[in-house]
């Protein structure tokens, strides 16, 4: 029942962000060409691959590689604007109806991260679904530091609750929660 009242809300929140993605992918589009979106197979739940819709935030031919990797003006200008109020985010709402994430976990890892996958593997992280944002991400935690990404993602695993999951949803859309998170945590 949970999932279904989910997938209700999901469905219509993407209805009226249609026209915003529309004029997001326009804009991308006059600035670098198509595509507006692109595909990036990620690792899922028990490690099976999926392929996570996103909003195109960088130039044309960049290497997939993780975010802290890439250089500044690999990024489009309008993208910047994109990756600051999140929109890039808003198609995985789609990953989520099919499956694929939850709202809230641990950021799945690109398939290229290896180093990360190897700390998530002790910690036994891929047995949850990862999810759109996660306790990592507000606590400040990115791939450039696999192992501590990996222990945060951990204590997620350990402390899920529908409570933690709506403070790390409103942590990440309005910053309200995150030092508390920390605190809690520890981290």
């Amino acid at each position: 029942m949970v999932i279904i009242v989910r997938n209700i809300v999901i469905i219509f929140s993407l209805i009226p962000l249609c026209p915003l993605m529309l004029l997001v992918g326009l804009l991308i589009i006059i600035e670098d060409g198509l595509p507006a979106i692109f595909v990036q197979e990620r690792y899922g739940i028990d490690k099976k691959i999926f392929k996570l819709l996103k909003i195109r935030t960088m130039k044309n031919n960049t290497a997939q590689i993780g975010t802290h990797e890439i250089k500044n003006e690999s990024i489009l200008s309008i993208g910047r604007l994109i990756r600051k109020l999140k929109l890039d985010e808003f198609l995985q709402l789609i990953n989520v109806l099919k499956g694929d994430l939850n709202l809230v976990g641990p950021r799945p890892s690109l398939i290229t991260q290896t180093d990360l996958m190897k700390e998530r593997d002790k910690l036994d992280i891929y047995q949850i679904k990862p999810g759109i944002t996660g306790l990592s991400q507000v606590c400040g935690y990115d791939m450039s530091d696999p192992g501590a990404l990996a222990n945060v993602d951990s204590l997620y695993l350990h402390n899920q609750s529908f409570i933690l999951d709506t403070k790390i949803l409103i942590a990440t859309l309005t910053g309200i929660f995150k030092k508390s998170l920390k605190r809690q945590f520890n981290i």
